[in-house]
């Protein structure tokens, strides 16, 4: 199966979570909105000044300038005018002040001259220069944000400012993960002959805590005993709205995985995918609850969850925006390679092309354990599966890494 249609499956099987809850503004960063949100108050909620400068009535400008005005009032931020704006006046004003009645421009300090109460100006200013008007950036009870997002600091800002105090998100994602293989050992723990220390747990654990919509329960070590397996996600079936397991999905009488499941009668979707590294993935539904099965070996590991398991937990967060986060690069390597799977191969660059493309630089060999090649990318070349020979000036799709 194509990663793409292995997505799309995955995705298919994914629904979001129903439940919600209220939050202060300030504990919902990276939180996903559950609904539309209306504008409590315009923004900005009346006309303002965008400068530092002078208020003044278009009509006084009449003729050929230079025109002088009497300076009549002096409005700040949180105060306002006392009267309207009179014939033959202006009114010094700074940024963020209220425009006074009769008001219709507003000249930069740096365009007049003054000599006491008096301003002379050259240029005759457009009408509305330098206002902000009422809810120019939104109208009282228009539509703030739309349902789906992701509360960014941005958006908050923009909910503050138009009057909101809190706002509804969809719960966390409940997510639990594990990690089977009787020769993992956590790390810290002296090695036994044969064992190798467990990087999936870490690796899972920190990049779901990235995601502030995410909650993770980790169930540990489980060995190579499929009614320990089966107990364990039996259990954590009934609590969690996604379990993603590392290891044991491939065909090896060790993997226990696939035969836990369709004992379980799990509804599978994807067992084989045109992939590397990751070939062998399961996902499947054990009744509500979202099931993905990834590799044990570690970049395999990394790279299914981020092309498979992480669009359908966007899904289930609720989140309708699909993220963009890749750049076109060119090769500055050759690769021959096999065709038939898309690769994904970390690369880094310290240059750039002459239209501001980056030139990659392949780092490992492309064996799915390694840890050493990803944890020094930028970012992930993209390698399409028609493709034998990748060539230097080769333009290849660069997912780019998070910091």
């Amino acid at each position: 199966m194509s990663v793409d249609a292995a997505r799309l499956r995955a995705v298919a099987a994914a629904a979001p979570v129903p439940d919600t809850e209220g939050l202060a503004l300030d504990q919902a960063c990276g939180r996903v909105l559950a609904g539309s949100v209306a504008a409590a108050s315009a923004l900005p909620p009346f006309d303002t000044s965008a400068m530092d400068g002078y208020a003044m009535r278009l009509p006084d400008l009449t003729g050929a300038g230079p025109w002088q005005l009497t300076v009549a009032l002096q409005i700040a931020a949180g105060t306002t005018a006392a009267h309207a704006l009179a014939p033959g006046n202006a009114a010094r004003i700074l940024t963020g002040a209220p425009i006074p009645a009769g008001a219709d421009a507003v000249v930069m300090q740096e365009h007049v001259t003054r000599s006491g109460d008096r301003i002379t100006l050259t240029r005759r200013p457009r009408p509305g220069q330098n206002i902000r008007r009422r809810g120019e950036d939104v109208a009282s009870g228009a539509q703030a944000l739309p349902p789906g997002v992701a509360l960014t600091p941005p958006r908050l800002a923009l909910l503050a400012g138009c009057g909101l105090p809190r706002v509804t998100v969809r719960r966390r994602v409940r997510v639990a993960i594990l990690s089977t293989g009787t020769e993992l050992a956590e790390p810290g723990r002296p090695l036994a002959p044969g064992h190798i220390h467990n990087s999936n747990r870490v690796l899972l654990r920190s990049t779901l805590a990235r995601l502030a919509w995410t909650e993770t329960t980790d169930l540990g070590i489980l060995p190579d005993n499929p009614h320990a397996i089966r107990a364990t996600i039996r259990q954590a079936a009934l609590a969690h709205d996604v379990i993603i397991s590392s290891g044991g999905v491939s065909v090896g009488e060790r993997d226990h995985i696939l035969d836990v499941l369709r004992a379980e009668a799990a509804e599978l979707e994807v067992l084989k995918i045109a992939i590397r590294p990751g070939k062998p993935l399961t996902v499947g539904r054990l009744g509500a609850t979202l099931y993905f099965g990834l590799p044990g070996n570690p970049y395999a590991a990394a790279i299914t969850f981020a092309q498979i398991a992480r669009p359908a937990l966007r899904k289930i967060a609720g989140l309708t925006e699909d993220p963009d986060s890749w750049l076109p690069g060119i090769a500055g390597f050759t690769y021959h390679r096999r065709m038939a799977r898309r690769e994904y191969v970390p690369v880094t660059w310290s240059r750039r092309d002459a239209v501001g493309r980056p030139v990659l630089d392949r780092l490992g060999q492309g064996a799915s354990a390694s840890l050493s090649p990803i944890a020094a990318a930028m970012g992930i070349a993209v390698i399409p599966p028609e493709l034998a020979t990748v060539h230097p000036g080769q333009p290849l799709r660069v997912e780019v890494l998070a910091e």
